[in-house]
């Protein structure tokens, strides 16, 4: 019997068991969770014919192979145990083959026919048996030659159906196999295609067919479990399993399939080469996953992936379909996305005033329910503690206590204000022609992502700002704050369930990488990290086709001026380090101008950093004019976010603008002088979202600009700018109103009449049009 066929026939779970338990096989437990991918000591590769050929199916893809051996040498030499089940041989015999045949045939009838038969020679069909027996050395061989490059050492292993068959010949390969692996080889496993079976009636090898082999599925499945192997990597010329044929309207890759999902699955046609089909795949896989062995299914020919597709999927990245036998009990990331998508379309379709009502409800929900998030925040508090792995300015970020939330509630009133006329407000309107009108209205962007790291208070205030301009929501919370983030959820889906939107708003609870999220490009419209630097640039590294909003770092510059108080400098000083020197808008630059050093300001200033224990560095010029400077800063571009900062001496105002505009990050940068223009040349030249006259730093917050709170601080040069608060999370779309009758005019007196132009904000809704 056909390997393939046993694995397809073997429906019944006893029938399997009682297999496996023949194989020798305990069963074990699979990986449940991609991320457990990372653990995988032994690894199964199937290369099917579709990765191993070339688009004419009559020799190798070389420049896919010489990749994927890089991956495979790259997981050995980590010293993971590595196996190759490869397609091949008889693509290889046929390239080879065929100019044999090619070269004999012109000879021959050279010689009997002369020169001008030689256009109707035709090459006979090529029998697949013959074609392996003549490629599998020049396979092996060209393996052997790829690895060697990587110091790795090969070994070639043919298989029949009978070794598996026969008990002693099984037990035999397993021993050979795990000997090659004890010694650090890599096995290239393949079927015997010399000596198999013929192919089955109506499938004899005619044209895209020609070097269809065995089904290579199933025994690599076989394979895996014979060997306890801990991951089957399958490797197709398809991105994964599809719910419906690929290239369909409604097709969707899984990330994740079940073994109880087979039935919403329906396969499409076999790829150009070899016999499996996805169909044949899928069963190969769930039976190595009964087996204890997890199983991925991916895309080995897309040339933008081949050259990582397996190292990703041993890091556990989304690549591919991974099948799983642990089901969560809630939905998936997908799930959820589509869920909060549909619902933050009828939040979008509210009224204002419903809208407003539901961010007060949650607001009240803060206050009257203040002991249950308090104490879920003391438990959170306490692991962190107790864990010791928290900087004491996180776990500042990471408490609440009830000033916190009576301040929030405050907070999220103020923007159920601002929520009355903000979506449908109409920007702009034109009157075109006769009967044909032109409005430019607010409209939400659509689905946002936010990634917030250990400070709760985070997702009251951006889930505040989403419900007020209509936006469905995303959230990724820290794990650090994991219960008091699921309280405040709870919260939040309370009050949105009064209008009947509950779903708008979801919080990612599933083991979601950053990375995988940022790949939702066709489902998410915006991304807002609020956390840590680093956090900020590794979201603004992966999110490929997905806009961001916020900044990587805050340089902060505060320049005191020749001309300054020294009563303001003290103060202005003082609070922008020394207030909270963890937030984003913290001064991390002191610039000073050189006339004021070795003055009775200077030592003031000195003598207050001193007092507030904030270390100073020493920028290049300033520890040229001291005789015993504090340690030099390693880099003027340094974000602190502790009792640090840099000290640098300038000439002039001039120069204190181009040394910000050379290390500063274009958050909030200040100076301090009496001489009015003077600031007023600073606030025009400097190029930062906020530029601020005699105030400290720590203004550059949503809330002290009165936006009730903030998304973030952007430091982009398009859409917002500075602390994005609910304006910041709308976009425009043009509404044109006509009779039906009215045509496009473009010729040169086609006239164009204004009605209104740039109306104020709140004047008036959409619907509520002008009687002109």
């Amino acid at each position: 019997v056909a390997l393939g066929v046993v694995f397809c026939c073997c429906k019944c779970r006893g029938f399997r068991n009682a297999l496996l338990h023949a194989l020798g096989r305990a069963h074990s437990s699979s990986f449940a969770h991609r991320s457990e991918l990372r653990q995988a000591k032994r690894i199964v590769v199937k290369l099917g014919s579709a990765v191993v050929t070339r688009g004419d199916e009559c020799g190798l893809a070389l420049g896919r192979l010489a990749s994927i051996v890089e991956q495979v040498a790259m997981l050995q030499n980590q010293g993971r145990e590595m196996m190759i089940v490869t397609s091949g041989a008889v693509a290889f015999g046929k390239q080879r083959l065929r100019h044999e045949i090619l070269l004999s045939q012109s000879v021959r009838q050279a010689l009997h026919s002369g020169h001008s038969q030689l256009n109707d020679m035709s090459l006979p069909v090529l029998e697949a048996r013959a074609c392996a027996a003549a490629g599998q050395s020049g396979l092996m061989a060209l393996y052997e030659a790829m690895f060697t490059q990587y110091s790795t050492c090969t070994a070639q292993v043919l298989v029949t159906n009978l070794d598996f068959h026969d008990d002693q010949k099984r037990q035999n390969l397993n021993s050979t196999l795990r000997e090659l692996l004890r010694m650090n080889i890599v096995p290239i496993i393949n079927t015997n295609d010399a000596v198999v079976p013929p192919p089955e009636p109506n499938s004899d090898l005619q044209g895209v067919n020609v070097i269809s082999i065995k089904d290579n599925d199933s025994l690599a499945a076989r394979l895996a479990v014979e060997m306890k192997a801990d991951l089957l990597i399958a490797l197709s010329d398809v991105e994964g399993l599809y719910n419906s044929p690929p290239g369909t309207d409604d097709a969707k890759l899984i990330d994740i399939f079940y073994p109880g999902d087979q039935q919403s699955i329906t396969y499409g046609t076999k790829s150009r080469v070899g016999i499996g089909g996805m169909e044949a795949k899928v069963k190969a896989a769930l039976w190595a996953l009964q087996g204890g062995t997890s199983v991925v299914i991916a895309n080995g020919t897309n040339p933008k992936v081949t050259g990582h597709v397996i190292t990703d999927i041993v890091e556990g990245k989304k690549v591919g379909t991974f099948f799983s036998e642990f089901k969560p009990a809630g939905p998936s990331v997908e799930e959820q996305t589509e869920m909060a998508r549909s619902s933050g379309r009828t939040l979008a379709s509210l009224h204002p005033v419903q809208r407003s009502e539901i961010i007060c409800h949650l607001a009240d929900l803060l206050t009257e329910r203040k002991e249950e998030i308090l104490a879920a925040n003391k438990m959170d508090m306490d692991l962190a503690v107790s864990a010791g792995h928290l900087p004491p300015a996180m776990l500042k970020r990471l408490s609440l206590s009830p000033a916190k939330l009576n301040s929030l509630a405050v907070g999220l009133r103020q923007i159920a204000m601002a929520a009355q006329d903000s979506v449908g407000r109409v920007l702009r309107r034109t009157r075109v022609a006769h009967n044909l009108e032109l409005e430019q209205i607010t409209v939400p962007i659509g689905l946002l992502l936010v990634i917030f790291e250990a400070r709760p208070d985070c997702l009251p205030q951006v889930s505040t700002l989403a419900i007020a301009s209509g936006n469905a929501l995303l959230l990724k919370g820290g794990k650090e704050a994991a219960n008091t983030n699921r309280v405040l959820h709870q919260l939040t889906q309370e009050a949105l369930s009064m209008h009947g939107v509950k779903e708008a708003v979801q919080m990612v609870s599933t083991r979601e990488e950053v990375e995988d999220l940022c790949r939702l490009d066709k489902m998410i419209d915006l991304i807002v990290p609020r956390g840590s630097s680093q956090l900020v640039r590794d979201i603004q590294r992966a999110a490929k086709g997905i806009p961001v909003l916020g900044h990587s770092e805050g340089i902060c510059h505060v320049y005191v001026d020749s001309e300054a108080s020294i009563d303001k400098v003290i103060k202005i000083v003082r609070d922008s380090k020394c207030d909270y020197p963890a937030a984003c808008n913290a001064m991390e630059t002191l610039l000073i101008h050189r006339d004021i050093l070795r003055t009775p300001m200077f030592d003031q200033i000195i003598d207050m950093l001193r007092t507030e224990r904030v270390k100073i560095h020493a920028g290049p010029r300033f520890a040229s004019y001291l005789t015993f400077s504090p340690s030099e800063a390693k880099s003027m571009r340094t974000e602190y976010g502790e009792l640090e900062c840099c000290m640098e001496v300038v000439d002039s105002m001039q120069e204190a603008i181009e040394h910000i505009h050379k290390y500063g990050s274009s958050h909030t940068d200040v100076i301090i002088t009496e001489n009015e223009d003077t600031a007023e040349k600073f606030l025009q030249q400097l190029d930062s979202a906020c530029v601020f006259w005699n105030a400290s730093s720590r203004f550059a917050d949503g809330y002290r600009f009165g936006l009730g709170a903030e998304v973030g601080i952007s430091t982009a040069r398009i859409h917002a700018r500075g602390p994005v608060g609910l304006e910041g999370l709308l976009t425009t779309k043009w509404v044109l109103r006509g009779d039906g009758h009215t045509v496009a005019d473009f010729s040169e007196h086609g006239t164009m009449k204004y009605l209104h132009e740039n109306l104020p904000a709140g004047q008036p809704l959409a619907g509520q049009r002008d009687s002109n």
